[in-house]
């Protein structure tokens, strides 16, 4: 039997089901939240989950499975239940009971059959707080669950195939007035195992400068087989304030977004070239996407004190002229008057 490497990264799934009522505190904290293994068909594998209650009291926490795959191209998965594939293969205790503020080790293996496809296959791991198939004798079904993902690649020979779909600016919004500018680029994955694109975007200038380096897939998210998926990667994304990424307040005022172009500032035609590989091929893509950034608010401001600057030093200088040839004028007058006299 095999030790499973897992890596603790920051994806975890929680499902809180509410009907009707309000749902009690679910509060489990799960680590590695996701799981990466491949393993020869006919083999076990092994590993362990460390669970943590963080809720007041003794809790029992019911453990369940289920296949998943690609939902739409956010990456998100979309969970198909337990009727075959890993999530049969999968075993564990049926239950957890867990004082508060206490942790617990699960053990859990992976029986992987001699006729298993070779490739990609994937599965939750979930512990809820109600039994599974419990109705509750005609009682509103109210529980939460957290999970665990499970991406197993079993061994042989498995296809690769897919490409670059898309690489645009997001809504294909050729001019900006600041950053930050978000890029958005689809993978598609026609093969037989996840794949995860690496690579970068740089950003040139005007004089085709490189102003900015960008990783395409900074947290490594995965294309699952017979899926595409979107990934953004935002240039600039320092200068949005942290209220505007999440979405709470409205655009940013004349003077504001004035202030921050002059915080960083950018102005010409640019161009994004991304250049991403993925696969055990390494497969390579490359695209490229061209933009300019025209910060008027902050142009306008500058003009307007130019033109205000212009107009009072007219009028300055045409009171200067006067008061000059008024002071060269004085003694020829005075000659004239002595003159009369």
């Amino acid at each position: 039997m095999h030790e499973m490497p897992m890596r603790n990264l920051a994806f975890t799934i929680l499902i809180v089901a509410i009907a009707g009522i309000a749902s009690p505190a679910f509060a489990l904290t799960v680590s590695p939240p996701r799981v990466e293994i491949t393993g020869d068909p006919g083999t076990t594998l092994q590993g362990k989950i460390e669970l943590f209650n963080e809720q007041e009291g003794t809790r029992t926490f019911f453990t369940t499975f289920e296949n998943f795959e690609p939902s739409g191209e956010s990456g998100a998965p979309r969970f198909i239940g337990a009727k075959n594939d890993l999530a049969t293969w999968i075993k564990t205790a049926d239950k957890v009971v867990l004082e508060s503020g206490k942790r617990s080790i699960v053990p859990f293996s992976i029986t992987i059959p001699k006729s298993a496809e070779p490739g990609g296959h994937f599965a939750a791991i979930f512990f809820g707080s109600q039994a599974p198939g419990v109705e509750g004798g005609g009682q509103v079904s109210v529980g939460g669950k957290i999970g665990v993902l499970v991406l197993l690649r079993v061994s042989g020979e498995v296809a690769e195939g897919g490409g670059l779909l898309e690489f645009i600016a997001a809504g294909k919004q050729r001019f900006f007035s600041a950053l930050p500018v978000t890029f958005a680029y689809r993978l598609n994955n026609t093969g037989g195992d996840r794949v995860v694109p690496l690579g970068e975007i740089k950003i040139k200038n005007t004089l085709r400068m490189t102003s900015a380096t960008l990783l395409a897939n900074k947290n490594e998210g995965s294309v699952l087989p017979s899926s595409a998926r979107k990934f953004e990667v935002v240039w600039g994304e320092e200068s949005q304030p942290a209220n505007e990424k999440e979405q709470k307040t409205e655009s940013p005022g004349f003077f504001e977004m004035a202030g921050r172009q002059w915080g960083d500032f950018h102005l010409g035609w640019y161009t994004a070239e991304l250049n991403v590989s993925w696969g055990a091929t390494n497969q390579i893509a490359n695209q490229s996407y061209s933009f300019f950034i025209i910060p008027w608010q902050l142009l306008l401001i500058i003009f307007v004190i130019l033109a205000i600057v212009w107009f009072l030093g007219k009028i300055g200088l045409k009171k200067y002229n006067r008061y000059i040839i008024a002071q060269a004028r004085q003694p020829f007058d005075s000659a004239q008057d002595k003159q009369i006299k």
